[in-house]
């Protein structure tokens, strides 16, 4: 097991002591014993090379880690955009509706508007303390001159980009607090890109590649990142000030992307992304990917990574069915919109069929419609994502349709759900969605166990490719170079999601493979999950095992389901065109990998989008949501001269809007 994973819980139990010696330094020392400290630390411990090392693996975890045990982390970066909507249960819908109650003081059943904002304050703390620590001890040792303090300056700037993408302009804080502070001001998001970049450079001058997982910061992850925030200042959110450092930037963008992509070849096939099958197994580190959230198997550690509810479409609660393991615990948080199924080419691109749950076995059983259903071997849900041209369908919704066969029993359909029928009512008013499936795992210890120990990709060069196709782009519209530059590295990604010669089409695996490892003991018949998806019964073309191309060959002849978006959009001008291809391809590659909302937001293509599929948001987005609003309680909490803001000072630092 990996060194962060065996040491977590040391390390977060001292990342507490350390927050609570920081919040009591300020109080009357007088007011407490004078008793000398024997069985815990103090903060000396942090110059100390050991302590050092155990702060730097505790803010992994805070800064990495943590944010996926809480559900900020999906309703800030996948709901209110065009991938996905509120599905069956409306916690949290405030983030994506953009309603009256998207404001300042957000308040949900489980999530505010302060949580992202404090928590990201409370990791630049431990980076703050990390730098200082590792900048001020005397020491030859590299693990502390370079690693740690490489680390430090890295884990800074990466929730400070975080902050840039969510609020624009923030508060800068680049140093350890030894009392309480009350007093801030907004730095501008010029400013808080500026020490972005300059930290991911000193992270990138000082560490190497040296480690052997993507659960280590590297060189390579530095550089990712660091191309991230130029491509960041150099989007559209920020043409108001950037146009002296557009260009440059975007060259850099190219340099640091060329480095990385030659350290980290894609994966041979899509789905060896997501062929999880147990904690710490071979597919969590794959060359492909430059960094990792870590998260352990070890039931003594209070870290669990939650993702693997939310995408969960209800399928517990139809007959013959049950829930179990490997169907998941179906939080039925987000459910996926008509951009997100339609975007895919169906029948060239294996990228929707082997992160899209399609199909669920009976699991239940007994007799529904007059038919017995066995359970282990019967198909009881089936999710056909047709074209809209596709008139064989009258129903959305079709349950035991004799006109529905499963081809293996020869028998009914209890469930059968269709994309695009003839009755025009469709998945988006009906809480019944094929599930995105790339944060699935069933090596939980119980049915109802939230407690996930898959690791979260943060970073992988497929993102990489895509951040250089960018690039290309936005220098050809500045005159250097063509579109067509681009095309090679979105050719690149697109066919290595193709299908290749003899591949079996109908086949899906995803995170269920890993059943057997859990300590909770399931029948086989009691499974929902089947490793076969609905592209023949979708498609409805003869069975093949033909290749596929996705290559495009030409700026001017962009695939048809890219043509049709365009045209919904009404994109006309050659820029336009490429962006859309280019944010296109990121659905279609990282659908769902907490990346979508800060994309559309950079680039200004937030409000169009959303408007054009995100049914719930459609009505209320306006542009001033393509920042958040800073929360309440900072702005309840900051002081200037000795004094509280003012409400006229409030609504002075408050984000235009809200």
């Amino acid at each position: 097991m990996r060194l962060m994973k065996k040491n977590i819980k040391i390390y977060t139990h001292l990342l507490t002591l350390f927050a609570l010696i920081v919040g009591v330094t300020s109080c009357n020392q007088d007011s407490f014993l004078k008793e000398t400290l024997e069985t815990e630390r103090d903060l000396s411990y942090f110059d100390t090379e050991e302590g050092i090392q155990e702060l730097a693996v505790g803010a992994y975890y805070h800064i990495f880690a943590y944010p996926f045990r809480t559900e900020y982390q999906f309703g800030t970066t996948n709901y209110g955009t065009d991938e996905f909507h509120v599905g069956g249960d409306d916690t949290n819908s405030a983030w994506n509706n953009y309603d009256s109650r998207f404001n300042s003081s957000i308040t949900t059943i489980r999530t505010t508007a302060e949580e992202p904002w404090d928590n990201a304050y409370l990791g630049i703390g431990y980076a703050n303390q990390l730098i200082e620590s590792a900048t001020n001890i005397e020491s030859t040792n590299n693990a502390i001159k370079e690693t740690a303090l490489g680390e430090g300056y890295f884990l800074r700037a990466f929730d400070y980009l975080k902050l840039a993408r969510q609020y624009g302009g923030v508060p800068l804080k680049l140093a350890p607090s030894t009392s309480v502070e009350l007093e801030f001001t907004r730095a501008s998001v010029k400013e808080v890109l500026a020490q972005v970049i300059e930290d991911f450079t000193k992270a990138y001058e000082l560490l190497d590649n040296s480690a052997s997982t993507p659960n280590k910061i590297t060189k390579d992850a530095a550089a990712h990142f660091l191309a991230k925030a130029y491509l960041t200042r150099a989007s559209e959110i920020n043409d108001y000030w950037n146009s002296d450092t557009k260009a440059a930037d975007l060259q850099q963008v190219v340099s640091l992307s060329e480095e990385v992509i030659a350290n980290h070849p894609l994966a041979d096939n899509y789905q060896d992304l997501w062929y999880y099958t147990e904690p710490d197994g071979d597919n969590e580190s794959l060359p492909e990917l430059i960094l990792s959230a870590s998260f352990s198997r070890d039931p003594a550690l209070d870290t669990y990574n939650q993702s693997h509810v939310f995408f969960t479409a209800r399928y517990d609660d139809m007959a013959m069915m049950k829930r179990d393991l490997t169907g998941m615990r179906p939080y039925s948080r987000m459910a996926c919109t008509y951009f997100t199924y339609d975007v895919f080419d169906h029948i060239n691109d294996s990228r929707f069929w082997k992160v899209f749950r399609t199909k669920h076995r009976v699991n239940k059983g007994g007799e529904f419609g007059g038919i017995t259903y066995t359970p282990g071997v019967d198909l009881g849900i089936m999710y056909v994502i047709n074209s809209a041209d596709d008139t064989r369908f009258s129903n959305t919704v079709n349950n035991n349709d004799p006109n529905i066969l499963y081809s293996e029993t020869g028998k009914t359909i209890p469930h059968v759900y269709v994309a695009h029928a003839a009755d025009g009512v469709g998945l988006l008013t009906n809480p019944r969605w094929p599930s995105l499936s790339k944060h699935f795992e069933s090596d939980r210890t119980a049915i109802n166990d939230n407690r996930g120990m898959r690791d979260e990709i943060l970073a992988r060069s497929a993102e990489t490719y895509l951040m250089l196709a960018e690039a290309k782009i936005r220098l050809a519209s500045l005159g250097t170079g063509s579109y067509a530059d681009a095309l090679p590295y979105i050719n690149e990604v697109r066919n290595r999601g193709a299908y290749q010669a003899g591949e079996d089409r109908s086949y899906y695996m995803d995170g269920a493979e890993s059943y057997p490892t859990s300590d909770y003991t399931q029948p086989f018949s009691d499974n929902s999950y089947m490793n076969e998806n609905s592209y023949y019964e979708s498609n409805n073309i003869p069975e093949t095992t033909a290749a596929t191309s996705l290559t495009i060959s030409s700026t001017s002849n962009l695939p048809a389901e890219d043509e049709a978006i365009m045209t919904t959009l009404g994109y006309s001008s050659d820029y336009d065109r490429m962006m859309c291809l280019v944010l296109n391809e990121r659905t279609r590659e990282l659908c769902g990998e907490w990346l979508r909302w800060e994309d559309l937001s950079r680039t200004m293509t937030l409000v169009d989008r959303v408007r054009a599929y995100n049914p719930e948001a459609s009505p209320n987005i306006q542009t001033y949501h393509n920042l958040r609003p800073i929360p309440q309680t900072f702005l309840d909490g900051v002081y200037t001269e000795g004094r509280p803001l003012t409400s006229d000072e409030k609504s002075a630092m408050q984000n235009p809007g809200y």
